[in-house]
């Protein structure tokens, strides 16, 4: 009866025993649930490239224009200014043959780092004195006809056989910059970007002047300096594709403005600030994803 007992014992130790070991056995190869990673796209991953082409609205400053030449030393004041917008058609701002007729943009940016673009670019800008305005005259005139234009220490620039003035093709900004860009919206075909940076570079624009009888000048020359700040968002479709609305604020001088032919010691200068806002489409390549 003893034995009965004991092995009785030994018997629901073990079956029990084994419930347990069987119970913790399957609680340990229960799967583990894997974390479950975002998969994001960075268009503007360091080693990525951006390519841009975009049109541009500008504003400009009224400024002080000093000529200077043979004969002749005098500053026209506050004499006011506007850009020269085409009007759009398909056939012109689409056309390859005619792409510098707009007012354009166009820039390649390189990423050094996550979201931080080194760019080389142009703003293709137009600058047009309009010929309807009097401004303040300080200075001589040799020529007696063109000294008899001067009224009351003014003069009436509506006669254009005084002066025409324009840089129309065009005011060429060629600069180069930086920028920082911040991920503001972030869906799975679609991320919008806020950026902002500065850039400096060099004037060389094909300035079209007439002064006092003079042969017309025409040709690119480079003719000073200029330096912006910048903003802008864009919206990043499809991983590569870039739409991008931009502002900017500049500051452009001028000292050395050929304003006759035939390498004559004539020139104008002029200093001013300008706003830009422009809108275009961009291309990025070498994006990756990362987990």
């Amino acid at each position: 009866m003893k034995k009965l007992l004991v092995v009785g014992v030994l018997m629901s130790n073990f079956v029990f025993g084994q419930e347990k070991k069987d119970t913790l056995v399957e609680r340990n190869v229960e799967p583990i649930a894997e974390p479950v990673y975002k998969k994001e796209v960075n268009p503007f991953k360091k080693g990525s490239v951006m390519l841009f082409w975009g049109w541009n609205n500008s504003a400009y400053s009224n400024s002080d224009i000093h000529f200077k030449g043979d004969g002749y030393d005098f500053q026209l004041n506050n004499v006011k200014a506007n850009d020269r917008q085409s009007a759009f058609r398909w056939n012109l701002y689409f056309n390859p043959a005619k792409v510098t007729v707009p007012q354009v943009n166009y820039r390649v940016t390189y990423f050094i780092k996550d979201n931080l673009g080194i760019t080389l670019g142009m703003d293709h800008m137009k600058y047009v004195m309009p010929q309807n305005q009097t401004v303040d005259f300080k200075g001589y005139i040799d020529n007696p006809e063109y000294a008899s234009m001067i009224k009351d220490g003014k003069v009436d620039l509506s006669d254009s056989n005084f002066l025409t003035f324009e840089h129309t093709d065009g005011l060429n900004y060629i600069n180069i910059g930086a920028q920082k860009y911040l991920n503001i919206y972030d869906k799975k075909n679609i991320d919008v970007f806020w950026s902002y940076g500065g850039g400096i570079g060099a004037l060389v624009p094909k300035s079209n002047i007439k002064l006092m009888g003079n042969e017309r000048s025409d040709r690119f020359h480079l003719a000073g300096f200029g330096a912006d700040i910048r903003t802008s968002v864009s919206v990043v479709v499809l991983r590569h594709i870039v739409l991008q609305a931009e502002g900017k604020f500049g500051y452009i001088n001028m000292p050395d403005i050929k304003t006759t032919l035939n390498n004559k010691p004539d020139k104008a200068s002029q200093d001013f600030v300008y706003g830009q806002f422009n809108f275009g489409i961009g291309y990025t390549f070498n994006t990756k994803k990362y987990n």
